[in-house]
């Protein structure tokens, strides 16, 4: 191991679980792996479908919609 891929290593140790879960998804992604990055659900891919088809479409949320979403999570 490099002592660059090393001190990333060492660096990553101390990050949250999350973050250290998606460094190492990119970095099975990077050396050839075969499984996916994310796996998604039934549901969630039928999600990312039905969002693809709408932006295909050109159907976007308005300003005030995105709004409301922000409002609603207050953010």
């Amino acid at each position: 191991m490099t002592k660059l891929l090393e001190q990333a290593v060492e660096a990553a140790r101390n990050l949250p679980p999350a973050a250290q879960e998606d460094i190492a998804r990119i970095v099975l992604q990077l050396v050839g792996t075969d499984e996916p990055p994310v796996t998604l659900t039934p549901d969630e891919e039928a999600a990312v479908s039905a969002s693809k088809a709408a932006a295909a479409r050109g159907e976007f949320a308005t300003a005030k919609q995105v709004r409301a979403v922000w409002t609603k999570h207050g953010l």
